[in-house]
C-alpha cells in the first residue's frame, strides 16, 4: 500500500513538473527589480575595481576593531574565538602555516570586500563603507602593511601591495579554467 502511495505522488509530481516546463515558468517569485540587485552587487575585484566611495583611518580602525571585531579575533588581531588576523609571516611553506592577513592574503581590496560582505559575523554588512576602510587599515597597520597615519581610500587601498600577491599559483588542470 506504502509502494503505491509513492508511486502515485511520484506520478503526480511529473505530471506537475511537465506541466510547469511546457509552461515555461513555475508561477514562483517575480523578476528581481534594478535596486535589489544593485543591493547584492558588492563585490569587490581584487584590483580595487568596484571599491566604494568613502575613507576610514588606522585611528578610527583601531576603535571601530575594538567594538565590533576584538571580541572574537584579540585585541590585536593575535585570534581567539575568531581566526589570527596578525603574524605568521614566512610560515606558508612550514608544516604549520598560520595563514593571516599579513602571510596569506594576496590583494588588499578583496580584504575589503570580505569584511563588508561577511563582518562582524552576528551583523554582516552592518559596517559602513567609512568603517570598513578604517578596519582593514587597522588590520593591514597591525601587520606593518600600512603606517600609523594612513588614511585608506578606493586608491590608497588598491595600491597596497600584499606580501603573498605573487604565492598563489594559477592552477595547472584544463577543466578549471
Amino acid at each position: 500500500m506504502a509502494i503505491r502511495r509513492l508511486e502515485i505522488a511520484a506520478a503526480l509530481i511529473l505530471a506537475l513538473a511537465g506541466s510547469a516546463q511546457a509552461e515555461g515558468r513555475y508561477g514562483l517569485g517575480r523578476p528581481a527589480s534594478e535596486a535589489e540587485i544593485a543591493a547584492w552587487n558588492i563585490d569587490i575585484d581584487r584590483d580595487g575595481r568596484k571599491l566604494p566611495a568613502g575613507s576610514g583611518s588606522v585611528a578610527h580602525g583601531r576603535e571601530v576593531f575594538a567594538a565590533q571585531c576584538a571580541s572574537c579575533h584579540g585585541e590585536t588581531g593575535e585570534g581567539g574565538l575568531g581566526d589570527k588576523l596578525v603574524g605568521g609571516k614566512g610560515t606558508l611553506a612550514s608544516a604549520k602555516p598560520v595563514k593571516t592577513v599579513g602571510s596569506y592574503w594576496p590583494y588588499a581590496p578583496t580584504l575589503f570586500d570580505y569584511v563588508h560582505r561577511a563582518m562582524p559575523m552576528n551583523a554582516p554588512q552592518s559596517l559602513g563603507n567609512d568603517d570598513v576602510y578604517a578596519v582593514v587599515g587597522y588590520l593591514l597597520n597591525l601587520n606593518g602593511l600600512v603606517p600609523d597615519g594612513a588614511v585608506l581610500d578606493a586608491k590608497s587601498l588598491s595600491a597596497v601591495r600584499m606580501p603573498n600577491r605573487d604565492g598563489f599559483v594559477p592552477d595547472p588542470r584544463p577543466d578549471v579554467r
